[in-house]
């Protein structure tokens, strides 16, 4: 019988949320549950979330027939030896995902990105050499098949925008972790978000903790990445709006993030993942300083020659529209997410001291990129290239 896990602790399990849950009938979050013996527990893959989704839109229980102590017994390992270089990318199209699988490639494993069927293939990831298989976090059954013949799992998944944070982020977590526990499945690396144990008010957050927890229960192999924030999506919030004349939005909180760059993110990951001494640990990834909004729009002004209009949004404002928000069922989740925006734009240090990370993975901290380099490098290329449709236009206007 397979063990039964821990329960939630109180922190998780505040009455402020509870509240929430109540009033959208919502289960509670909860890692402490059985591994199923014979299949995935229904009620925790898919509890009824027509709650938190669009009117009209109903996601029926599935079973999934997964059984984590069964399938260890014939396990593939047993038959046909997993190469330690086969892993699997979950979110592979992502802004780090698709990092993950470059830098994955350029140190010679073998690839497998999990992909959403979409109209528009993939097919960058297939030109670069990676494989590509269709799945999807949100319909259990399709899940086992993408993990036959993989050592290792690189979990770089989340919901899109338009869909309840509980979908992928939680219930597809669940069902790929306990796959992956049934298909003896040698490593899984998660990313996390950095402070995610410090913020049970917000969905997302505590979603992240309890799949920490959940897999630190599971039996499986794992490290734990908290980030902090990616340098690549300060282009289109502020770099490109200074560029284009349009506004910038910011906030009147001293919020101070430690942006990195998912290159080096990468880096890091596969640098931890060689190393058996990270094996079961977590660890947190933060740049070499921490910014607040109003520095990094000052940054881009300067590199950019030019002064941006910056509205500014007051914490107080997105505080109210959140509680307005509470009040309509269709609008819980947009909630959810103005709930993370609140803890992004309050007084919080968004880092972490790296000094340890970095001696413990063998890193020069001169090799980890500045917000600064990245977008002194980003400016000059944009500009260069823009001063150069410029003269063409001018070569054109001449010539007519």
């Amino acid at each position: 019988m397979a063990s039964r896990l821990g329960s939630l602790p109180p922190q998780l399990n505040s009455p402020r949320l509870v509240h929430h849950r109540r009033r959208a009938n919502l289960p509670s979050l909860s890692w402490g549950r059985t591994l199923a013996p014979v299949q995935l527990q229904a009620d925790l893959l898919f509890p009824s979330l027509s709650s938190s989704s669009s009117p009209g839109r109903h996601y029926t229980p599935l079973q999934v027939s997964c059984n984590a102590q069964t399938v260890a017994a014939t396990s593939i390992s047993q038959g046909t030896p997993v190469r330690p270089t086969s892993i699997l990318v979950v979110g592979a199209t992502g802004t780090l995902g698709r990092q993950v699988v470059r830098r994955a490639l350029d140190e010679g494993y073998d690839v497998r990105c999990l992909v959403r069927p979409r109209p528009a293939p993939a097919d960058f990831l297939r030109d670069w050499g990676a494989t590509v298989v269709n799945a999807d976090l949100s319909k259990p059954e399709t899940i086992p098949a993408t993990l036959v013949g993989i050592h290792t799992v690189i979990d770089c998944a989340t919901g899109r925008p338009e869909e309840p944070i509980r979908m992928v982020d939680w219930e597809g977590k669940v069902a790929l972790i306990q796959c992956a526990k049934a298909m003896d499945i040698q490593k899984y690396v998660f990313y996390s978000i950095h402070n995610c144990d410090k913020h049970p008010e917000v969905p997302l957050m505590e979603i992240k903790h309890c799949t920490e927890k959940f897999l630190q229960e599971s039996g499986l192999n794992y490290i734990i990445i908290r980030l902090c924030g990616f340098m690549q999506g300060l282009i289109g919030q502020y770099a490109v709006p200074i560029l284009e004349e349009k506004s910038v939005w910011g906030t009147d909180a001293p919020t101070r993030i430690a942006y990195m760059d998912t290159q080096d993110i990468a880096r890091l990951t596969f640098m931890a993942m060689r190393n058996e001494k990270v094996d079961k640990k977590l660890l947190t990834f933060a740049g070499p300083r921490a910014w607040t909004t109003q520095e990094v729009i000052t940054l881009c002004e300067r590199l950019a020659g030019q002064d941006a209009n910056i509205t500014t949004v007051p914490v107080s404002v997105l505080k109210f529209t959140r509680q307005l928000t509470r009040c309509f069922q269709w609008t819980n989740d947009i909630a959810d997410r103005l709930a993370f925006s609140e803890v992004l734009s309050s007084d919080t240090v968004f880092s972490a001291p790296m000094t340890e990370t970095y001696n413990l993975l063998g890193v020069d901290q001169k090799d980890i990129l500045t917000l600064e380099k990245y977008l002194q490098d980003y400016f000059a290329n944009i500009l260069k290239k823009l001063k150069d449709l410029k003269a063409q236009s001018k070569q054109t206007d001449i010539y007519l």
